[in-house]
């Protein structure tokens, strides 16, 4: 069984086909990077597989439950970029209410808070408003409530965008942590080199298709992430005669 199953997903805006028979299978216990151009079909695909976007066809499976069902949504913790936050509530308030909506006993998910704030160093703003929150610390009061539950499968979304070096690096270690210990990591980034250093598998889409898949360094073969995604998305090579208004004093 697979952490994440798909088959056939298709989605469609107006006449834009965003997501085109898309399948992939994820297996358990691997740090999944999805990469790919803007416009690819990524958060997309990630939208459908977690149930918040129907797709127009496929299915998918998260830890052997399909999309949408109360089994699938216990199996899964879910950081999705751009999503609302709830501003009115300081970060300590946020965790408390994410423990109380899954039924966490009030001690473990106290402990739990404590510890997820003080590793993502947000113990002292623990009692701020997310609102007040930078980006970077929205972003890691996001991830911890993602965590908090221990879910099977973790589902990212651009997880360390406008986090601090120090802060991405400690979230990296306890991503490794929590895949050793039998958790599943899927996350979308467009920072090749996060991908690189973290992930184990790697799925490249474009054009709303995986383009290619599989572990990271027979995705590579020998080469940078980079230039595998170059060549598959493609992009047009710099010009060095245009901008020459550029500093041409």
């Amino acid at each position: 069984m697979d952490a994440l199953r798909i088959e056939g997903l298709s989605k469609k805006f107006g006449e834009k086909l965003a997501v085109n028979n898309l399948n992939l299978s994820i297996p358990y216990g691997s740090i999944y990077g999805i990469v790919g151009p803007n416009g690819a079909g990524k958060t997309t695909t990630l939208t459908m597989v977690t149930g918040i976007t129907k797709p127009d066809a496929g299915k998918s499976w998260i830890a052997g439950h399909e999309t949408g069902t109360i089994e699938s949504k216990k199996a899964m913790g879910l950081l999705m970029d751009g999503a609302p936050v709830f501003e009115k509530l300081s970060g300590a308030e946020y965790l408390q209410y994410l423990g109380a909506l899954r039924s966490m006993p009030a001690a473990e998910v106290e402990e739990r808070s404590r510890e997820l704030l003080s590793a993502l160093g947000l113990s002292d703003a623990a009692t701020k408003y997310i609102g007040d929150y930078s980006a970077g610390m929205t972003k890691k009061i996001l991830l911890a409530g993602s965590i908090l539950h221990d879910p099977e499968v973790l589902i990212l979304d651009e997880p360390l965008e406008a986090v601090d070096p120090v802060s991405s690096r400690m979230v990296q270690q306890l991503l490794r942590s929590y895949a050793a210990r039998g958790g599943t990591v899927i996350l979308s980034s467009h920072v090749m080199e996060l991908v690189e250093g973290l992930c184990d598998h790697v799925a490249l889409i474009n054009n709303g298709e995986v383009a290619v898949a599989g572990q990271i360094d027979q995705v590579r073969q020998g080469r940078s992430l980079t230039d595998v995604f170059v060549d598959y998305a493609g992009g047009a090579e710099f010009d060095d005669t245009t901008f020459t208004w550029l500093r041409g004093n």
